[in-house]
């Protein structure tokens, strides 16, 4: 690859502060680019005030940096495009491909997640009610560089999607889309987590004429009770005086292999080493069992 066709980039969500399973998904975001002479660029997700918590993101750039990690270009925040967000809507609704709906949580508790259709052609207006895309009685797939082979039928499985809550905000599906083609993404690494929500991305790129980028979801890191680590369940914040060991554990995490020889190394020599070293195919593809108190 040459230094202009790799952009990948690293988008965490502001609710709070890093943890371990923030930084092995940032981690392999970083060196997959890094390693192909790409840029990586920095985009915080800020869609949801109610759960950001105060300080998170000038708590989430500085243990970055703290960890050696260097971004390219500005951050992008993804509450300063709204009115990106809002011109591709109103786009998506008068043409028909998407519509208001009343729903309300406890309308559709019983439907197991997937949308039965109600509001379909209802017709309601826009103000006050959340805004579904309608989806096609189709599979989508596509092929995850670590995952392999992924399938969803978006009509049996998923159903019609939000794109805009109903209390305004917008939803992750459309601004993730708008943000990553406008940044000209050409490779999302992220957590598994994320990958069923993949098919109603790619729907939405095809929709919109934009470019689809490749795909490469991390394993998850699991607690031995079953629990995704995470910043709701018992994942303390990533402490700055214990990066070596800590970046040492996500490389290992990834199926990297760095030596004994390293474990005194700096967070930029471990970052180095794992830019030079840096080999996807040794991702794991299921879920890695990690204790949770992470010190």
């Amino acid at each position: 690859m040459t230094a202009s066709s790799y952009i990948g980039r690293f988008a965490p969500t502001p609710s709070g502060h890093l943890h371990f399973g923030s930084l092995v998904a940032a981690l392999a975001s970083y060196l997959d680019a890094r390693a192909s002479n790409g840029r990586w660029l920095m985009r915080m997700e800020d869609l949801d005030p109610p759960r950001e918590e105060p300080g998170a993101q000038a708590a989430i750039l500085s243990a970055l940096e703290s960890y050696g990690f260097e971004w390219d270009g500005e951050l992008v925040r993804q509450s300063e495009r709204h009115d990106a967000y809002a011109e591709v809507l109103n786009r998506l609704f008068s043409h028909g491909l998407a519509y208001a709906c009343t729903c309300s949580r406890k309308q559709l508790e019983s439907y197991n997640g997937i949308y039965p259709g109600l509001c379909r052609n209802a017709g309601h207006g826009l103000e006050d009610t959340a805004i579904r895309l309608r989806v096609p009685e189709l599979a989508y797939h596509f092929t995850d560089r670590v995952q392999g082979e992924f399938r969803q039928h978006l009509g049996r499985e998923v159903g019609d999607f939000v794109i805009r809550r109903r209390d305004g905000l917008y939803a992750y599906q459309l601004a993730v889309v708008l943000d990553d083609a406008w940044q000209g993404v050409t490779d999302i690494v992220r957590g598994a987590d994320l990958l069923d929500s993949t098919p109603r991305q790619l729907y939405l790129q095809e929709l919109l004429g934009l470019p689809q980028p490749r795909y490469l979801h991390v394993p998850l890191i699991i607690q031995p009770d079953g629990h995704k680590l995470g910043k709701s369940y018992r994942s303390p914040p990533l402490a700055r005086d214990q990066a070596t060991p800590l970046l040492l554990r996500a490389l290992r995490a990834l199926g990297q292999q760095p030596g004994v020889e390293l474990s005194y190394a700096s967070p930029r020599e471990l970052l180095d080493w794992g830019i030079r070293h840096w080999n996807a195919a040794m991702i794991p593809h299921t879920p890695t069992l990690e204790d949770a108190q992470l010190h």
